[in-house]
């Protein structure tokens, strides 16, 4: 219809330690991306990947890349109802970024950094995520975000000072300010 209906071309791939919840929660990742956004979908065995194509009745040529993201951000380890977020709202990203690209930490120095991200029980993470109103996914060194691009950089800011050793109760104090002046600017 609009040139883009190759023979299945966008291939999200699956990383080993996701097939069992890819398995787990197929419906609720199919459902949405034929049911809403009206495209093909099947997982292909032999490449371990999911495979996106527009049908007849695909209205919206971006529901592709929408489909895409949210296989993406569920492969990454989101909560499959906050991907769904992904595929109902239009303004809501994902961003990925390593610890060692704030700054270059070893052995106990980058474990104590990532400690001070997850804090006590997690309370730290869920902080950020619920004064910033993001999803925060904490992969080993690597951290991924999800939501709208200004919340996101409030949610980036906090967990750089937290890598550059900010004690989690100033990097509290600066996120209130900014979440506050941010909710006063709307």
């Amino acid at each position: 219809s609009s040139g883009i209906n190759a023979e299945w071309p966008l291939r999200p791939g699956i990383p080993p330690h996701r097939y069992t919840p890819l398995k787990e929660n197929w419906m609720k990742l199919y459902t949405p991306i034929v049911e809403q956004l009206k495209l093909q979908v099947r997982f292909n065995v032999k490449t371990r990947t999911v495979e996106l194509k527009t049908s007849p009745e695909t209205a919206d040529v971006g529901s592709i890349q929408k489909a895409a993201d949210f296989v993406k951000a569920f492969t990454l380890g989101f909560d499959i109802d906050d991907c769904l977020a992904l595929v109902r709202l239009d303004d809501l990203f994902l961003e990925t970024f390593e610890i060692a690209d704030v700054k270059t930490l070893k052995g106990d120095h980058l474990a104590r950094a990532i400690g001070r991200i997850a804090g006590k029980g997690g309370r730290t993470k869920y902080t950020i995520e619920n004064v910033t109103k993001t999803r925060i996914v904490l992969a080993d060194s690597k951290i991924h975000i999800l939501g709208s691009f200004q919340n996101m950089r409030i949610a980036r800011t906090a967990i750089c000072n937290l890598i550059l050793g900010s004690p989690p109760a100033k990097v509290y104090g600066k996120m209130r300010t900014v979440a506050s002046r941010m909710s006063e600017r709307f």
